[in-house]
């Protein structure tokens, strides 16, 4: 629990309330005073058969007073003396955490079960008015009715599909944000609401599996087209750029052109060391022409 009541420890020795003895009838008080000698004896005893309350890490104490009431100030950490007509209420100002199974109707009438957690922490400044106005058990007071109503009211526009697969965190939110606003100013912070489990009928459940599965080979064969389309293209784009090239020489080499580079890399072959005899087949004046490399004519 996360805030509790606590037990008085009697303190050792004290569970006996002393008691007078009379010496002599000499000795005998009045019978006013000898009642309110009692009454003292008695609120004495009392006191001391008293306990104490322990506020361990993290937790803060609220004193209730039989004379009194709720006091304004907390108690931290710590032992503290506790008289038996009044009352100390510890709360945990860590965060906490509860489960909750809800059960919820989709859009189309089908019952669905969630199972939940929700996390949440006191706000330390606000635990006073907190014992005041709600008191310990307010999680059953605030937080259970409030998760439950939001949790039906925005599940009842979704599909059981869009529940258990595509919407979830979409959900969380709607019933975080939905459960925030009705419990702002209850001194309460909530932290988070998880699903953590969506339980369907199990002919549903497969169908919903089935599709995804469908949705998934659809994706992965778009995947594939996708990627052959980009090779394609690339395969396109490649040679496009080879032709291009192509046409741009093509358009440059003229008939001179070719004869001069013609008459260039015939130069370069006579030069050769390797080359003995080259013979040349009809120019463009149809005239054959014999090359000697120097190095043949020196020989003879």
């Amino acid at each position: 629990m996360s805030a509790y009541r606590l037990m008085r420890k009697p303190w050792k020795g004290s569970h006996a309330l002393p008691r007078w003895t009379a010496a002599s009838k000499a000795c005998r008080l009045p019978t006013r005073l000898s009642s309110i000698g009692s009454l003292l004896l008695l609120f004495l005893g009392a006191g001391a058969a008293g306990g104490c309350a322990t506020v361990n890490p993290g937790q803060v104490g609220v004193l209730w007073r039989a004379s009194s009431g709720t006091q304004s100030k907390t108690y931290g950490e710590g032992l503290h003396t506790l008289s038996p007509w009044n009352d100390m209420y510890v709360y945990d100002l860590r965060s906490m955490s509860r489960d909750e199974l809800l059960d919820v109707i989709a859009v189309n009438g089908l019952g669905i079960k969630l199972d939940t957690s929700v996390r949440y922490h006191l706000t330390p400044g606000e635990v006073v008015a907190l014992q005041q106005e709600i008191g310990p058990q307010y999680y059953k007071t605030i937080i259970e009715p409030v998760l439950r109503s939001e949790a039906r009211r925005v599940l009842g526009r979704y599909t059981p599909e869009e529940i258990y697969s595509t919407k979830r965190d979409l959900i969380e939110r709607e019933i975080r944000e939905g459960l925030r606003a009705k419990i702002e100013g209850k001194h309460i912070t909530l932290e988070a609401v998880l699903i953590r489990n969506v339980e369907l009928p199990e002919t549903i459940r497969r169908a919903i599996d089935q599709k995804l599965a469908a949705e998934q080979d659809v994706l992965r064969m778009k995947y594939v087209i996708q990627v052959s389309q980009a090779v394609a293209e690339q395969r396109r784009i490649e040679a496009q750029g080879i032709a291009d090239y192509n046409n741009t020489v093509a358009a440059s080499l003229s008939a001179p052109m070719l004869e001069y580079e013609r008459i260039q890399e015939l130069n370069r072959l006579a030069g050769s060391t390797n080359t003995k005899t080259v013979v040349i087949g009809p120019g463009a004046g149809g005239t054959p022409v014999l090359l000697s490399t120097p190095a043949a004519s020196s020989s003879r």
